[in-house]
């Protein structure tokens, strides 16, 4: 058979819609071997991750077969897979989607250094941000340290067209497309199916809400936000996409969408966000205490908001963003202990965790990272009784607490010695040297 070949090959961007490298593959060339690599390194990081991953793939297979392509798999190094798949085919060059992790990094100059070794092209698309991280640079640095300015900027720069989804994806004769393994089972019973199916429905069904956003968002016991966080994370659903259809660029869930290009720009000028502090003079010795992280990871550290959030997040592989502000504060400024563990812990478990934005977010909380005010706390009572007023939260995922009505389900060591007895909950985790006054 005559004609040219491409291979795309597939990352954190698992959607047929807006997807630019696929879009171009498949306008430019006659038969297009749509790829995905699954690398064993990655497949033990989040059990939970990768059963969200497998559910995506198979939901993206079929958006390719009915178009008359096809998903293909293949197991091992990506980048010995991709370009011994493209030579079998013999196809000109690759496609994929740019990414700031220093595993993108490696697999990208990787797989430029093997593209060029067998004259082969290789082309890095946009597609995991709205605004490409390099876009917009501040005077006299590479890239923003703090989110206003960013925000300006962004929103005054002109954002690239949303791409439809082809209309037909042509495979090479002959490809075996391999197979797609079951979903394991995962580490938290009710976590999200994923898929770009999933992700649409999610988002059509949530835009009614939008215009309530600034009032809803914060309602931990409401849980009105659109959770789309985890499609984001795994391309499911295009961040342009989602941009463009909540419509007001000054809105305050666009300026959430923004907050993502804003870490990745960060990362891509400090590779190391996920280890290293990023601000100066950060504060360093943190307390270790592996009793505490350990009651702060099970949610059995007596402050019921903060065990709420982990209750959540160990369920659902997702959590409250309100509590996820409280939870990693509590760790780091009332608790005294590294925000590198709570990263792992939320790392291993979060549908959507990753070392971009995941990273940025502990270390704004942590104030290591790009906060500008960084000794601000979070009083975990004082969240709990604003955002959760009448304790249903803390309810819903503390039930030792089931029976203690209003907000006083926030401070259960307040209640009457005899009905604290009653109450199978620990007291409060005691740190040497503090006298927090919430707990008073």
């Amino acid at each position: 058979m005559t004609g040219r070949t491409a291979v795309v090959l597939f990352t954190r961007d698992l959607r047929v819609h807006d997807h630019p490298a696929l879009a171009a593959a498949c306008a430019a060339f006659d038969r297009v071997v749509p790829l995905y690599v699954l690398d064993p390194a990655l497949q033990k990081l989040s059990p939970n991750r990768i059963r969200f991953l497998h559910q995506s793939l198979a939901d993206l297979r079929e958006a390719l077969r009915k178009r008359g392509g096809d998903l293909v798999i293949r197991r091992g190094d990506p980048v010995a897979e991709t370009v011994a798949l493209a030579r079998k085919v013999g196809a000109e060059g690759i496609g994929l989607s740019a990414d700031v992790s220093r595993y993108a990094h490696r697999r990208e100059r990787r797989l430029r250094a093997e593209c060029d070794r067998h004259r082969m092209f290789l082309r890095v698309f946009p597609g995991l941000t709205i605004v490409e991280p390099g876009a917009l640079r501040p005077g006299g640095g590479d890239h923003y340290r703090v989110f206003s300015p960013y925000f300006r900027a962004w929103q005054g720069v002109r954002w690239r067209d949303e791409l439809a989804a082809p209309k037909r994806v042509r495979l090479p004769d002959g490809v075996d497309p391999g197979r797609l393994p079951d979903p394991p089972k995962g580490d938290s019973p009710d976590a999200a199916a994923g898929g770009e199916t999933v992700a649409t429905r999610r988002l059509t069904a949530w835009l009614p809400t939008l215009d309530r956003y600034d009032d809803i968002h914060d309602d931990m016991a409401g849980d009105e936000t659109s959770r789309l966080s985890p499609y984001l994370r795994f391309g499911c659903v295009s961040p342009l996409a989602v941009a463009n259809r909540a419509g007001d660029r000054d809105g305050p869930f666009v300026r959430q969408l923004c907050w993502r290009d804003f870490y990745h720009q960060v990362v891509a000028g400090f590779p190391d966000l996920s280890t290293v502090a990023y601000r100066r003079g950060a504060r360093e010795g943190w307390r270790d205490d592996p009793h505490a992280l350990d009651a702060w990871a099970e949610g059995r550290t007596g402050m019921p908001i903060v065990d709420a959030g982990m209750r959540q997040l160990r369920a659902e592989g997702w959590m409250h963003n309100r509590a996820r502000l409280i939870t990693a504060g509590y760790l780091t400024k009332h608790l005294g202990l590294d925000w590198r563990p709570g990263l792992e812990v939320f790392f291993r478990r979060l549908l959507d965790g990753d070392r971009v934005n995941n990273s940025g977010n502990w270390q704004w909380v942590a104030g290591t990272g790009n906060d500008t005010r960084p000794y601000r706390g979070f009083n975990p009572v004082r969240q709990a009784e604003r955002y959760d007023p009448d304790g249903a939260y803390v309810r819903r995922w503390v039930p030792e607490l089931a029976s203690v009505a209003g907000k006083a389900v926030h401070q259960p060591w307040r209640l009457p010695d005899e009905v604290r007895r009653t109450l199978d909950y620990p007291p409060p985790l005691e740190v040497p040297g503090t006298d927090p006054v919430w707990l008073r």
